[in-house]
């Protein structure tokens, strides 16, 4: 078996991990950005080796690199999660980047891993913000997914589940995400921390799985697409860049009241909603103007719910939601 895994996962998993004396184990250092590069070093490393099988542990880049990797070379896969920031755990589809981080694409594989293991020893010590950033991405299941089926004229049974786990992500992660982050905090592991790790994991993965493109992502991912483009943003993890584009997506459905709704959860979960939360401010014309136009260019998911979007409707977008998210934080304060 070939062990992918960074310094910090490997030590955090290393108690939890089975001696697997009968099995020959390799362990392979994932170098930290999930890109066609790395993909290809994993896969040659793999054959090399003559492994049956791919052990992925860590985040959702290296889960994604470990999918992509294995599909590519027809070989099992294993999954163990060490944060609960995405569903990559459950999916089969990988998000690409390249080496500098910025996103190229996502990759739809025939399966997803043979084996997902959650440990809730290993969760219980992952970075807080990580879970932060898992309840953001999460959230976009309804947002985006719902967007999405509005849009069709019937549903089949498996898009309707799909929509129905999309429900549930959104009333999970409303209900239990501020007593979760808490919790995690304490080092506690409670019901509610448990529902919402499930959630950004589980139900989450059963979205894409059921709706495939129906349901799967649309304007906030694009969103956070152009946002991977600017360096000001590096500092934000992939699922607080999704939260941000959610409210984005909703600007540019005229769902004004639903933004409203947000924001004081939003400023509870400690997720970005202003420019100054993503390292920007108005006066950054040029960054702005790149993250409206790569979130347009062609092949972006946006497009399923705007087929005449274009960049200056989601600069005009930002723009509006800069003006609504500083009068609602007066109004918190």
């Amino acid at each position: 078996m070939l062990v992918i895994h960074r310094r910090k996962s490997w030590e955090v998993a290393e108690p939890f991990f089975p001696s697997l004396e009968n099995i020959e184990k390799i362990f392979f250092t994932y170098g930290g950005e999930g890109s066609d590069q790395e993909i290809e070093r994993v896969k040659k490393a793999a054959l090399e080796q003559g492994v049956d099988a791919l052990i992925g542990i860590g985040g959702g880049k290296l889960l994604d690199l470990a999918k992509s990797a294995g599909n590519s070379l027809q070989k099992e896969i294993i999954l163990i999660p060490t944060l609960a920031s995405t569903c990559a755990a459950w999916t089969q589809l990988s998000v690409i980047y390249d080496d500098n981080g910025s996103y190229v694409r996502y990759d739809i594989h025939e399966k997803s891993a043979w084996m997902l293991l959650i440990e809730p020893g290993i969760l219980l010590n992952s970075p807080i913000n990580y879970l932060r950033a898992g309840i953001g991405d999460t959230l976009a299941k309804w947002y985006e997914g719902n967007a999405l089926a509005e849009k069709l004229a019937t549903k089949s049974v498996c898009i309707e589940l799909a929509h129905m786990a999309a429900r549930q992500c959104q009333e999970v992660l409303l209900t239990y995400g501020e007593e979760a982050l808490a919790d995690l905090k304490k080092g506690k592991w409670t019901d509610a921390l448990q529902r919402v790790i499930e959630t950004n994991i589980i139900t989450s993965g059963l979205v894409g799985c059921f709706g495939g493109q129906y349901l799967r992502v649309a304007g906030a991912h694009s969103i956070h697409n152009g946002m991977t483009t600017i360096t000001q943003a590096h500092h934000l993890l992939h699922g607080e860049k999704v939260a941000y584009g959610i409210l984005v997506q909703l600007g540019l459905e005229g769902k004004f009241p639903e933004i409203k709704q947000l924001l004081p959860i939003y400023q509870e979960l400690k997720l970005p909603m202003t420019l100054v939360d993503i390292g920007l401010t108005v006066e950054h014309k040029a960054e702005l103007q790149q993250i409206a136009a790569q979130s347009v260019k062609e092949g972006e998911d946006i497009q399923l719910l705007f087929p005449d979007i274009n960049k200056e409707k989601v600069a005009a977008a930002i723009e509006n939601l800069e003006i609504l998210t500083n009068h609602a934080s007066q109004s918190m304060d």
